[in-house]
């Protein structure tokens, strides 16, 4: 399957700080995190960001958090899946897009989770594998293999971004290859 941008809805799951300072290739990671959420805002691609227990675990990290739209307010919850929070299904059922393409953590609890029950309502699902992450490179491979064993689509942010624009004539191609090459 390839991302489709009419159909798409990018979901940040969980990039609080008290969680995301312990993954594996933090860094990294949330760099790619931050490249969706910037193409995602130049192509007009809804977001949808959740925060696990923020009032123990703290809110979105500050660095992405500034990234984000006005409009976007994180959705709190409590169950590890995304799905599981009515507050979620709610927004989630306002934007009325069938392919899901997610980033955050843990790859192996919330994330997958969260791409189950997505499976489930019979929606396309994409993690971006070099967007996601867990405590340990092996907690993260699982989770990659569990959810491409039970129909998620898993890919790399790049390939996910050019597939939202399918042309270099996009209108939005150069700025978005700033971002991709860093220099925006």
């Amino acid at each position: 399957m390839l991302a489709r941008l009419e159909d798409a809805i990018l979901v940040v799951v969980d990039v609080q700080p008290k969680f995301f300072d312990t993954v594996w290739r933090r860094d990294e990671v949330l760099e790619r995190i931050k490249l969706m959420v910037s193409c995602a805002g130049l192509l007009d691609v809804p977001v949808i960001v959740t925060e696990q227990v923020p009032d123990k675990m703290g809110a979105t990290e500050p660095s992405l958090a500034e990234l984000l739209d006005k409009s976007v307010r994180p959705v709190a919850k409590s169950a590890f899946s995304c799905w599981g929070e009515e507050a979620f299904v709610k927004l989630f059922d306002r934007f009325k897009r069938p392919q899901v393409v997610m980033v955050g953590i843990e790859t192996h609890i919330c994330v997958c989770q969260t791409a189950h029950d997505l499976l489930d309502e019979d929606l396309d699902v994409i993690v971006c594998a070099d967007a996601v992450s867990a405590r340990t490179e092996s907690a993260h491979m699982n989770g990659l293999k569990r959810m491409s064993d039970e129909g998620t689509a898993v890919a790399h942010t790049e390939s996910v971004v050019y597939e939202w624009m399918r042309d270099a004539r996009h209108p939005a191609f150069r700025d978005v290859l700033k971002l991709i090459k860093g220099e925006a």
